[in-house]
């Protein structure tokens, strides 16, 4: 099936790399998820990625507990670039040549994040995980994937979650929450509806980027959702 967008930019969340344990990555998780981004790359699709960096650190709770906001986030940052580079492993022991590229430099590592480099990377069918965040403290991952799939022109972003999409309940304490199958950035903020922070929301609202939230604990769902497939819930600018 021919796929619905070209270049696209997946956020992955860092508690979806726990699998079943309560810290760290398992390493059989970062292989299915590779495996998946394996399949998608082979229709041909641009992919960018974020990850984010809570199954090793997180700079708002270590903040609340009396790190210093900033050296809190910083840490943050670096935790994200251990969850790219497990990832940018298993995607390369797939044959899926794969670049990190970090906000902040460490050249041992990673490029550093230059958009010209990211996107003749893409065009080259090379997969791009973003890593550190935009390099600032006090932006989270979410941001980091909105800003990214501006810069890089992606048509959609997929907020690859740990349930079906956007509820106006949170679905694991309260049992008959509503699935959103389409809803409206404004709706999401007015609604206070936790899917991406404010930041990220706001920026795609302006820049009329769709998101699509979908559940990437069923296998396929990447390539379902690429194809066009009705799965989660895409948020849009409506009218």
């Amino acid at each position: 099936m021919e796929p619905k967008y070209k270049r696209v930019l997946l956020k992955l969340s860092g508690e979806v790399l726990m699998g079943e344990s309560h810290f760290g990555i398992d390493a059989e998780v970062v292989r299915r998820i590779a495996a998946e981004i394996k399949d998608v790359h082979a229709m041909g699709v641009q992919i960018g990625i974020v990850i984010g960096g809570g199954n090793i650190f997180r700079g708002l709770q270590a903040s609340a507990q009396g790190f210093d906001r900033v050296s809190a986030d910083h840490m943050g940052m670096l935790a994200t670039v251990i969850n790219s580079l497990a990832l940018q492993d298993a995607l390369e022991k797939m044959d899926v040549y794969t670049r990190v590229q970090s906000a902040i430099e460490m050249n041992q590592v990673a490029e550093m994040f230059i958009r010209r480099r990211a996107i003749r990377h893409l065009e080259k069918n090379r997969v791009v995980i973003f890593a550190a965040g935009t390099g600032n403290p006090y932006f989270s991952t979410d941001t980091t994937a909105a800003l990214r799939a501006m810069e890089i022109k992606a048509d959609v972003i997929l907020k690859a979650t740990k349930v079906d999409g956007i509820y106006n309940a949170d679905p694991v304490k309260v049992k008959d929450a509503t699935l959103y199958s389409e809803i409206t950035y404004l709706e999401v903020l007015t609604q206070g509806l936790g899917v991406m922070d404010t930041t990220a929301i706001s920026l795609c609202m302006d820049n009329r980027v769709p998101i699509i939230v979908f559940n990437i604990k069923t296998k396929g769902n990447i390539k379902r959702v690429i194809e066009g497939q009705k799965i989660g819930s895409l948020v849009y600018h409506g009218g």
